[in-house]
């Protein structure tokens, strides 16, 4: 365990002090065709009676038709020092093989509105998450600095210790952590126009209370989560300072410069969990470099790739 907290303190460091240049990585896709759609995504858009086409259209005319939300986007953007296309590709990727875009974006604010007055826990099987992260195997992140590290510390010791296991008499789920204690009403569970969960939320809360001066989410009060990730004033800001860790750790871990990549930046927002996939690769290229081989660049997947083969309509939205 105590390694696990020195990778989550060292990617901190090398966010902190990264100074050499990293590689760029071009514009489009490095696959010619597109990789493979989850069986659950198409599961998804045959119950909604569309397509992936439709669905793409749709979400394209939300943005193309109102140009206070394409506003706010830019605005975020510069707050965050990243492109508003690297944002517009979440919310087209996320739109595309998740679920459907609402009409108009008011809708957005009025289910943000229905949450305020919601009872409900973060739990699984009765047992809270405030609970829980209290046992013994947590401790380890204890020391963790901000809510970015404790949070991806704590995912860190479940996958670990639990996810799978029996652990005090206890059979907890082979899933992730914010899939069993972060959706209360289904598994799986995203809201709001950049489709966030609970969890990558609490994680980005310290980046945005201090970039974008909104309030610090806590766990405790769910309802608090919910109604910011489906607020699009107060969840863009969120999407992107996901999207910029993603574009900082795979600068200053894997050595490459992805943000002139919205495809990349895109399949990151889908995957998660950028800092573990950072590592990877540069194990990867440095296992290549000892046989003499070429650098592997980061690939997108099928959400990245229509991100990348669509671009001119984003680029057309600003």
């Amino acid at each position: 365990m105590k390694t696990l907290l020195a990778s989550v303190f060292g990617v901190t460091m090398a966010l902190a002090t990264v100074g050499f240049a990293a590689t760029p990585v071009p514009d489009g896709n490095r696959n010619a065709e597109q990789p493979d759609v989850p069986g659950g995504s198409a599961s998804r858009t045959k119950a909604l009676g569309t397509s992936y086409e439709a669905k793409y259209r749709k979400v394209i005319a939300l943005l193309r038709n109102d140009k206070p939300l394409r506003a706010k986007i830019v605005q975020v953007a510069s707050q965050y020092g990243i492109s508003p296309l690297h944002i517009a590709g979440a919310i087209v990727g996320e739109h595309t093989y998740n679920v459907d875009a609402y009409d108009r974006l008011q809708q957005y604010y009025v289910k943000a509105a229905s949450y305020l007055g919601s009872s409900f826990r973060f739990e699984y099987n009765g047992e809270n998450v405030g609970d829980f992260i209290a046992r013994p195997q947590f401790s380890v992140c204890e020391a963790a600095k901000g809510s970015y590290a404790a949070w991806t510390c704590r995912e860190s010791v479940w996958n670990a210790s639990f996810r799978g296991r029996t652990v005090d008499g206890r059979r907890y789920e082979n899933n992730r952590f914010s899939a069993v204690f972060f959706q209360p009403f289904y598994a799986g569970q995203t809201f709001g126009i950049g489709q966030l969960n609970p969890l990558t939320a609490l994680m980005m809360s310290d980046t945005v209370s201090r970039i974008s001066g909104l309030p610090k989410l806590d766990y405790r009060r769910p309802a608090d989560v919910y109604a910011t990730i489906m607020d699009p004033d107060q969840t863009l800001p969120y999407v992107a300072a996901t999207l910029k860790r993603s574009i900082d750790v795979y600068a200053a871990i894997a050595g490459f410069d992805i943000s002139g990549n919205p495809g990349l930046t895109a399949t990151l927002y889908n995957v998660g969990n950028p800092d573990a996939r950072a590592r990877a690769l540069k194990a990867e290229n440095e296992r290549r470099a000892a046989a003499g081989e070429p650098p592997k660049f980061p690939e997108e997947n099928y959400y990245g790739w229509l991100v990348n083969d669509r671009i001119a309509d984003l680029k057309a939205l600003f």
